[in-house]
């Protein structure tokens, strides 16, 4: 765990004993006040105890004080800051008396309002760390001392007073203090303010064995790199001559994060001389306090019986109606941050992290942790990192996309379809389409090089490497974090059953192995049944999408004849991109209603699963949302790809669905524009939609929330749990939209980047927006959340590792079967004129296009016209032996087609394999390091230990011993 310079001390040298260490001596850190930290716990539970008197000092003669009165420990140094609960009093904190609800109270009385009356007490001036504690301890009781840990709502009109009034009974016996308060806004919503005292919070800290710092780190690795010559000295000169990298956030507008790395151990009363206490008020930090009150909210009893507990349980029969952590204060202020500093971590957040003019800046991503916690700090980590190695794919896909904008005007396919003005096609459609000259197709042929060029390929093999060397490096940078933070050794506690589960399955109970406890029991028949229901739901809405692009395919047969004689002439002349636009359009419209039924019908299922926890409900329900949304999104991408234009038959003899709608051709040019323009308008609309209904609906919501306010009230001033209460509480699914939105990016981004190469460009572009859109949004329009610990992004990461898997094949098979790079090859060296080693000079691709279109016999169609048209195709003309049989051609080039998808996958996979194996998941450094200071923690658990047995004797008038005795 990180701690900020303030909480630690200097440091003081051990007497060495035979289990001490060389860098133990330098790293040994103790608090001088720590000799005090076991009288913390020796107050007596009486209410009617006084609180212990001190002595204060000044810092300026704290530094006086001689080695003997340390010694002695007959002096406590105390900052202001230890000033409201700490040093004043010692002793238990003053017993809470409940308050009538419509007490009198001086709303304006929040942390940053916060003066003391009496200065003449204080001779000293406060400090910046004093301040900084000051500014971000968060709102506070109404005697200005107690911080306000969690807040719970209800309604005054609300029957279930006998339940609330039971478990704020339980609360308090349990430890924990309350204080009521009504709204000012509303007279029926009342709230209360929950704080957890010292002697609790150390209390539940030692049950949920969380970890706090004990000593300051030593880096073994310091020695070698000392060792390491001249040469790293000179890199790291030149280092500090370039300019500053202006991403990098300026450290000094972080006078908090300004961190000391320590050595942490499990939180343990009865060993509190361990750990470094400088005071008590920020030894454990808010997120942590909330943590612990949120532990004890749900497991609370509020009536007689075994499933009769938890907050949650609570909000669901309306006795609440919510429960949140309040914010650290206003995300703004009129004074300057340049130079009045930050007023809370939440003001420090909106102006280095949240204003959009931080774009280009890396993100505090120890701040975001210490504010929202680590499961909100990953997800950041992990759309930053996303963010960030979408650079290089977004160059080389733009490289690929202007290879094909400069070398369009040479591609010999395309100057051979602009000169074919005597070439004419057949009618693509059996009424109102005529003949139509191919050099009418000029235009879409040089559009469709811009993404099928001789770059398609490359990409698509760099695309399948970069999504392994993107998930393997944030495998690395996750463990990585995971260290910084603290959380290597952390397991999530075993977690309590969900409120529907118990409700359902009381009355069969096993035993759980691990707590030793009987507990609600699913049989596993139940389970199995259940589980065949949800599958059986998931195939019917997944055939619900396949019936809802069906039923676009249909409108395109059906309008295709009807643009085609279309009066306004642009669309006549354009009446196939006509089609394909209005088809994407609606196809939008059908996916956007299409998922806001998904996300109901999934909670219903995920509920009939009845999970047995609420992690096991997070990954069903994700799982589900997944599958849903990615069907819905990608399968009208699929059927462009892989079904349009394949089974149409030929002139003559085309096939027909419900033998009356002629199914639908690719153009001239190919397919591959039509799948460019699905992808490119699904992804650029879904990303608007997306924005504007994670902020924009939020922002209308807020704003109307203000509006209704101002109108009741005047010039009344509101407190900061209210004005959290008027934000908008985050969803329920907590950070799962998040993620889907940009898995589904992902997606986007991999499977079908073959054919559009701007997919990795507009998603970096895009995420730009969201990184600060999503802070934006957590900073300002959300509630704060509960700050939940995590090690990973959960199920998200194997869902992204089976995306790129399906990357590799599905680019495969657009590379050949939807673009025409297998068809040119071949001819290249089988067909064209290269194939018999003529002038090295000529032109491989000379005549591919007529090459790749068949002759038809005009007078067959019964039109009343004479002589031949082209189609896309390989078929024998009508003079021949066998007219419009597949020719030898076909065959060769479908065996290439096989060929090439069976050796691009085998070539791909094993390079990502190879890759994944080159790149272990913990660098070898980070896992010494790890193992190192294991071994260092047991050791300094030894001296300390051994230290604090010596100070006893020596108190005692005992001998006084260097090893165990």
């Amino acid at each position: 765990m990180n701690i900020s310079k303030s909480e630690i001390t200097k440091e003081t040298s051990l007497k060495p004993s035979r289990r001490s260490l060389p860098c133990l001596a330098q790293s040994y850190a103790y608090s001088k006040s720590l000799s005090q930290s076991t009288s913390l716990f020796q107050s007596t539970e009486s209410e009617s105890q006084a609180p212990t008197s001190i002595t204060l000092i000044s810092t300026d003669k704290a530094e006086q004080v001689n080695t003997e009165e340390n010694k002695n420990d007959s002096v406590l140094r105390c900052s202001f800051a230890d000033l409201s609960d700490f040093c004043l009093a010692l002793g238990k904190d003053k017993d809470y008396t409940d308050e009538a609800e419509h007490a009198t109270y001086d709303r304006s009385r929040l942390i940053n309002d916060f003066v003391i009356k009496d200065k003449s007490e204080f001779k000293t001036k406060l400090s910046k760390n004093d301040m900084n504690y000051i500014a971000s301890s968060g709102p506070l009781f109404k005697d200005g001392k107690k911080r306000i840990d969690y807040i719970l709502v209800y309604r005054k009109t609300n029957i279930q007073y006998d339940k609330r009034n039971t478990f704020e009974k339980n609360l308090r016996a349990e430890g924990l203090m309350l204080e009521k308060e009504p709204a000012i806004a509303s007279h029926d919503i009342m709230f209360i303010k929950i704080h957890i005292p010292w002697d609790t919070l150390c209390k539940y800290a030692e049950r949920l064995n969380i970890r706090m710092p004990f000593r300051k780190k030593c880096y073994y690795t310091d020695g070698r790199s000392k060792s390491m010559g001249r040469m790293q000295t000179y890199f790291r000169r030149i280092k500090n001559w370039m300019a500053q990298n202006p991403m990098v956030l300026d450290k000094s507008a972080f006078p908090d994060l300004e961190e000391s790395d320590c050595y942490t151990g499990p939180f343990s009363r009865a060993r509190i001389h361990h750990f470094i206490i400088n005071n008590k008020d920020t030894f454990f930090s808010n997120a942590t306090r909330s943590r612990i009150v949120y532990h004890m909210l749900e497991r609370t009893k509020y009536e007689n019986g075994i499933s009769k507990v938890g907050i949650r349980k609570l909000i669901n029969n309306g006795s609440y109606i919510a429960a949140f952590p309040p914010h650290e204060g206003a995300y703004k202020s009129s004074q300057p941050i340049k130079t009045h500093g930050p007023q809370n971590n939440r003001h420090l957040l909106y102006e280095r992290w949240a204003r959009w003019g931080m774009w280009y800046k890396h993100q505090p991503l120890d701040l975001i942790r210490l504010y929202f916690g680590e499961k909100i700090g990953l997800y950041f980590a992990w759309l930053g990192w996303y963010t960030g190695m979408l650079i290089p794919a977004a160059i080389v896909g733009l490289c690929v996309f202007f290879y094909g904008l400069f070398t369009m005007n040479k591609s010999q396919v395309s100057q051979e379809i602009c000169k074919a003005t005597e070439v004419f096609m057949c009618p693509l459609c059996d009424k109102n389409c005529s003949l139509q000259r191919l050099n009418d197709s000029c235009i879409y042929a040089k559009v469709t090089y811009l993404f099928d060029n001789g770059g398609t390929v490359f990409f698509a093999i760099f695309m399948a490497i970069w999504a392994t060397v993107f998930l393997e490096f944030w495998k690395r940078r996750r463990s990585i974090l995971t260290y910084t933070w603290d959380l290597i050794e952390w397991e999530e506690e075993e977690e309590t059953l969900r409120p529907q589960f118990e409700a359902k399955y009381y009355k069969m109970e096993i035993v759980n192995p691990i707590t030793g406890k009987p507990e609600p029991h699913q049989p596993s028949s139940d389970k199995v049944t259940r589980l065949l229901v949800s599958v059986s739901g998931i195939f019917f809405m997944i055939s619900l999408v396949i019936t809802a692009v069906f039923g676009v395919v249909v409108y395109r047969l059906v309008v295709m004849e009807q643009f085609a004689s279309f009066k306004w002439n642009f669309i006549k002349q354009y009446w196939q991109f006509a089609t394909s636009a209005a088809a994407v359009c609606i196809n939008f419209i059908i996916i956007m209603l299409l998922n806001l039924a998904y996300e109901k019908i999934a909670y219903l299922l995920t509920n009939l699963e009845y999970p047995r926890t609420e992690s096991e409900w997070e990954n069903s329900f994700a799982l589900k949302m997944f599958l849903f949304q990615f069907v819905n999104l990608n399968s009208s991408i699929f059927y462009i790809a892989f079904f349009l234009g394949r089974f149409v038959g030929h002139p003559g003899k085309y096939n027909k669905l419900f033998d009356r709608w002629r199914l639908e051709e690719c153009h001239p040019s190919g397919c591959l524009i039509d799948l460019c323009l699905q992808m490119g308008v699904i992804m650029f609309l879904k990303q608007i939609w997306n924005n504007f209904m994670e902020l924009g609906y939020p922002l209308i919501q807020n704003w109307w929330s203000r509006h209704k306010i101002k109108r009741g009230i005047h010039d009344a001033s509101i407190p900061q749990w209210e004005n959290d209460w008027n934000l908008q509480p985050m969803n329920l699914h907590g950070l799962m939209d998040e993620y889907l939105e940009m898995v589904l990016q992902f997606g986007f981004t991999t499977i079908f980047v073959a054919a559009f190469p701007l997919a990795p460009l507009l998603a970096l572009l895009n995420n730009i927006i969201e990184i600060r859109l999503d802070a934006y949004k957590f900073v300002t329009q959300w509630r704060r959340p509960l700050p939940a610990r995590a090690t990973d992004i959960g199920i998200w990461l194997g869902i992204l590792e089976g995306i790129g898997i399906l990357a590799v094949i599905t680019n495969a098979f657009v590379i050949a079967i939807t673009s025409d790079y297998i068809p040119r090859f071949v001819y290249e060296y089988k067909y064209g004129p290269c194939a018999n080693h003529v002038e090295p000079s000529e032109n491989c691709l000379k005549g591919y296009v007529n090459n790749s279109l068949s002759f038809f016999d005009l007078s067959e169609l019964g039109m009343g016209k004479s002589g031949y048209c082209r189609y896309r195709d390989y078929r024998g003309p009508p003079w021949s032996s066998k007219p419009y049989e597949f020719t030898l051609q076909y065959w060769h080039i479908l065996a290439a087609r096989l060929a090439f998808i069976i050796v691009f996958e085998h070539l791909v996979f094993g390079i990502k394999s190879f890759i994944a194996y080159l790149i272990p998941d913990v660098p070898k450094g980070l896992h010494d390091r790890i193992r190192r200071e294991k071994y260092l923690v047991q050791e300094m658990m030894y001296e300390a230990e051994l230290e604090h047995l010596q100070q006893q004797r020596r108190k005692s008038g005992q001998p006084v011993h260097h090893e165990w005795p």
